[in-house]
Parts: structure tokens; sequence; C-alpha cells
């Protein structure tokens, strides 16, 4: 048996040898290759950070074994390309074999620094052998001039200074200027603006990597077509007493994304961390914002114990696709108009700890899809419940002095999508008026009694919104909208442009859109 056993593996041992053999016997290409794609766009990349690994399949369709004779750059050994060929790195390879009827993979990566080059649009073409057998397949990225925003200390050098520290008060200096608790609650290292890093401009893309704190007492103007990317875990925090201004227009919208731009990428929620407006911060102003792809879109912590003054203005603002929530509310106040929060996983506007807020002509929709959708769209909420220090729950309440929501849709692709959890001794005062809310199924409670027109006064509920496109974040309304023209015309005057700046005093429509007539898919392949 055991000799038995030792000739199987000898066996085994000649037959992968021969089958992984590459000298096997073969003919200089013909010019007849085929490829996936004649053209690899390796999307936008900001300079000197490596893009992702892109692929090209080279195929032989004939019947007989071939050897390419060269695989070459264009530009050569000073192309920015990087090429890996059947796992073999380099930028030149000579007699690649290529059995019949068998293909063989090229990966591509590029690392390209912006002020080496003349065109944003870098070109080049990996070469397949030459002369008359010459065929070739174009590269193409562009890259964009970037600001980086790194910490002060990465991880590494957080280490040494640690270790170096002579007591805990050291340690504690060193926490308190070179790192911050995240809202994961776990210690993150930061960057402190200065004062000549608080105006960010259009001139070129920011990119953000760890937290980027506003410091107390100071602003932070963002101006409008701004775009700003986020890192792995990244997020912009404004500090106690700092203020957040974003001057955004409807035709220069500020960006607000991950910093992965290539195809896929443009619908992954999580990407980055947050906008934080922490406890104290004040006088916030987002207007013509597209924010996009984070944890938290914003997260807005007790940002102010004056309620009377809205502590954020969010104007003609779109969060899209969270994670976690688009919009986190604690103990604040929040004036809203055409505003859209879209698809997140826990829900797109979550109201906790009480406060005061106002959302006019706004659009609340959660069509979230990308795995196991959690509770509600819209969450209204004056309690909390704590732990103390031996593990029993201690409810903590709070005042919700006002949550009112006029010609706003509350929506999605659950049956329910208000949820109210009201405390039994502190003020809960909210009120819906002209509003479009799914609730489809048995109302549970006063709170819920959508014929009580002193809290749901012109109610379409359970209507049809007739969204464009929800699987893209796209919640403008068509013809067929039961939103159409059901809008209060007084509280319209308040906010006379809808989020487009189409007029909407005359005939208004409930939500942050008027209503458009959809192109037709044969009128879309007659355009394009």
């Amino acid at each position: 048996m055991k000799k038995y056993f030792l000739y199987s593996i000898t066996l085994s041992i000649l037959f992968l040898s021969f089958s992984c053999r590459k000298d096997f016997a073969s003919i200089p290409s013909f010019g007849n290759l085929t490829f996936s794609t004649d053209t690899v766009f390796l999307d936008t990349v900001f300079t000197n950070i490596s893009s992702s690994t892109y692929a090209l399949k080279v195929y032989n369709k004939s019947r007989k074994d071939i050897h390419i004779p060269s695989i070459d750059l264009g530009r050569g050994e000073n192309s920015f390309y990087r090429l890996n060929v059947d796992g073999l790195p380099g930028k030149y390879f000579e007699n690649t074999p290529l059995r019949a009827k068998d293909s063989l993979y090229i990966l591509i990566e590029t690392t390209i620094d912006a002020g080496l080059i003349d065109d944003p649009v870098y070109k080049d073409s990996i070469l397949f052998d030459s002369g008359e057998n010459l065929q070739d397949v174009k590269l193409i990225t562009l890259v964009k001039d970037t600001h980086f925003i790194y910490p002060s200390k990465d991880a590494a050098e957080l280490k040494i200074l640690y270790d170096a520290a002579q007591d805990l008060e050291e340690e504690e200096a060193i926490f308190e200027q070179y790192e911050i608790i995240s809202m994961h609650g776990n210690p993150v290292p930061k960057r402190v603006l200065q004062d000549n890093e608080l105006h960010f401009t259009n001139e070129k893309p920011y990119v953000i990597y760890g937290y980027c704190v506003v410091p107390e007492n100071k602003t932070l103007i963002i101006d409008a077509g701004t775009e700003i990317h986020f890192h792995d875990e990244a997020a912009l925090v404004i500090e106690k007493n700092a203020t957040l201004e974003m001057n955004g227009t409807a035709n220069e919208k500020i960006i607000l994304e991950g910093d992965r731009l290539e195809f896929g990428f443009d619908q992954n929620a999580g990407q980055w961390d947050a906008l934080w407006l922490k406890p104290g911060s004040k006088n916030h102003k987002i207007n013509h914002t597209r924010i996009k792809n984070a944890t938290i879109g914003i997260y807005c912590d007790a940002v102010s114990s004056d309620i009377s003054n809205a502590a954020l203005k969010l104007q003609n603002t779109e969060i899209y696709n969270s994670a976690e929530i688009g919009l986190l509310a604690s103990q604040t106040s929040i004036e809203a108009t055409n505003t859209v929060v879209g698809n997140s996983r826990k829900g797109a506007v979550r109201i906790e700890r009480g406060g005061s807020y106002e959302f006019t002509h706004c659009t609340l929709a959660n069509y979230w899809s990308n795995g196991v959708r959690l509770l509600e769209t819209l969450q209204i909420t004056n309690d909390q419940i704590d732990v103390d220090e031996e593990g029993n729950e201690i409810q903590k309440t709070y005042d919700l002095t006002k949550a009112h929501f006029l010609n706003c849709i509350v929506t999605g692709n659950n049956a329910r999508e208000l949820l109210f959890s009201k405390n039994e001794t502190d003020t809960f005062s909210f009120f819906f008026e002209n509003c479009l809310i799914k609730y489809a199924t048995t109302n549970e409670g006063d709170l819920y009694d959508f014929e009580n027109s002193e809290f749901y006064p012109n109610i379409v509920k359970d209507g049809a919104p007739h969204f464009r496109d929800t699987t893209l974040n796209d919640f403008q309304i068509g013809e067929e909208s039961e939103a159409i023209e059901k809008a209060s015309v007084e509280r319209a005057q308040s906010v006379p442009l809808d989020l487009l700046e189409i007029d909407r005093t005359s005939n208004p429509d409930i939500g942050a859109y008027q209503h458009l007539i959809f192109e037709t898919e044969e009128e879309k392949e007659i355009a394009n």
C-alpha cells in the first residue's frame, strides 16, 4: 500500500509539472489577438494616489499555440502605468506564451503626479507585438490635482510618542494635541485646521484622511463648486463654538463623498464617517450641498442649548446612500427647506432627545436595498435609555418643543415610515401639514391618528409619490404622483423655488421638487 501511495504521488507531481509548463512549442503571434475591451478607462485618480487595479483579458482564439513577442507600454519606462502579465510585474515583456483557445490576464494600475503632466487626461497604450502584427489597447485616466489634508501624526508616529511618555499627564497631552474620539467611540488621529486653512475653494478638490477638525471659535467657509473627498473612516468635525458655512449654488453644488471615484463605488455606502457638528457648535449654514456614501451624512449632536434659533439651517441639500442614518439630530434645532434625505440602512432622518425642528418642502424617502433595511424613514423621540455603572437601564427624558413638517414627503419601501417614541412626562409637540406620509399598517394609538386635524391637517396618507428612480436616489416626482398640487400655497410662499429653482408659488407640489414629465425609454434612445 505504501509503495502504491508513493507511486501515485510521483505521478501527480509529474502531471502538475507538465501541465504548468510554459515552454510549449509555439509560433509567434500573428496579429490576431482579441481583447475584453479596446480601451481601459482607469476613471479618475488624485495626484500621487494609486488607482485601483483594472483587468484586461487577452484571448488567443486560434487553434495554434502562440507566444506574443512583446508586450510593452507606448510611453515605455517613462509611463505612469504599471502592468502585471500573468503574475509577472513590469513594463515590458517578451515571448509571453498563450495556448490555443486560451486567455491571459493583464492587470493595470497607475500613480500619476499631476505636476509632471501637461494634460489632466493622461493617455497611453499597451502594445502587443510590432510592425504589421502590432495591436494595441488604449489606457485613459483623468488626473486631479488635489489638496490633501492628513492627520498631524499617523499611528506609527503616535505610538513612538506614547512609548516615550513619562506619565499619564504627558499621554493625555499627546492625545489632546493629536487624537480625537471618533463617533464610533475609539481614538483616531486628527488634524486641526489652522487659520490659513479655514477657507475651502473650488480651485481643486480636497481629500481628507482621518478626522479634520475646525477648532473652537473658528469658522470654516466652503465655496460653491468645492469637492471634498473622504478616505475610509474620515470625517469633518466642527468643535464647540465653531461654525460651518457651505455656500453652494444651484449651478455649483458642493460635493461631499468618498475618495473612491472608480466605477462601481458611486453607490457604495459607508465609505467615510460623517459631517459631525459637535455639541456647542453653532450657526451652521449648508446650502446646495450633496452628501453621499457616508456612514452618517450629517450628525447634528446637541449643537446648541438655545433652541429658539436654528443651530443648523439646511437649504437645497441632498443626503444620499448612508450606511446608518442620513441626518441624525440629537437635542438640537434645525430648519430645513428643499432638503432630500434618501436611502439609508437605519432610516433617513432620526430626531432623538428632543429639540426643535422645522422641515418645509422636504423629501424624506428610504428605499434601501443593499442588505436588510432597519427602522422607519422618519423617527422622532424625546427619550434615551442609558446604562449606569451597575448595568441598570436609566431612562433620560427631554422636551421636544417643536417637530413641524410642512409640505413634506415621508415615504419608503416599508409599510410604515413614521415612528414616534414618547416619554410620559416631557413636551412632545409635533405637526404634519399637507404632507404625503406612508403608513400602511393599523394605527397604533393617538400619535398615529391621521384623521386628527390638530396634528395632521390635509394629509395624503399612503399616496404614491411616483419617483423617477429610487435605486439611484433620484426623488424627482412624475406626472402620476399623488403629491401634485397638494401642498399648502401659503407655506410654499416661504420657499418659492424648488430644489431645481422651479417656481412653486402658484400650484405647489408636496416635497422638494415640482413634478415633471419623465422621458419614455423610446425618447431616451432617440436623445442618445
